[in-house]
């Protein structure tokens, strides 16, 4: 998960659910930058979900494997692709994406599996 400082609950609530209808798959975690877990533990504490604080060596190794690019997010935290670079390094080598990044104006999702 990549969000906004500014994001509300109810908007990354609502893009998991979008997330999770498209792939057809129920989450098992949610991984997104270190510098943004803590957040995100709060603002998903409904789910019940662990948050995987996903270091900054790991989002750039897998960048490569990112079909989505942000120039924002480049300039921003230093890798072009949060959503699908978080889920990727937490699903571990091999991970395949299956649903790349979907968006709302205030956060962005992707889903892996491990292979």
């Amino acid at each position: 998960m990549g969000f906004r400082r500014d994001c509300p609950p109810a908007a990354l609530l609502s893009l998991i659910a979008q997330a999770e209808r498209r792939a057809g798959v129920r989450a098992t975690a949610l991984a997104t930058p270190a510098e943004k877990a803590a957040a995100l533990r709060v603002l998903t504490a409904s789910l019940a979900l662990p948050v995987l604080a996903i270091a900054a060596p790991a989002l750039r190794a897998v960048q490569p494997r990112c079909p989505t690019r942000s120039a924002a997010a480049l300039r921003r935290i230093g890798v072009a692709s949060v959503a699908e670079g978080a889920a990727l390094a937490a699903a571990g080598l091999g991970a395949k994406l299956i649903l790349p990044r979907i968006a709302n104006p205030q956060a962005t999702c992707a889903i892996a599996v491990a292979s």
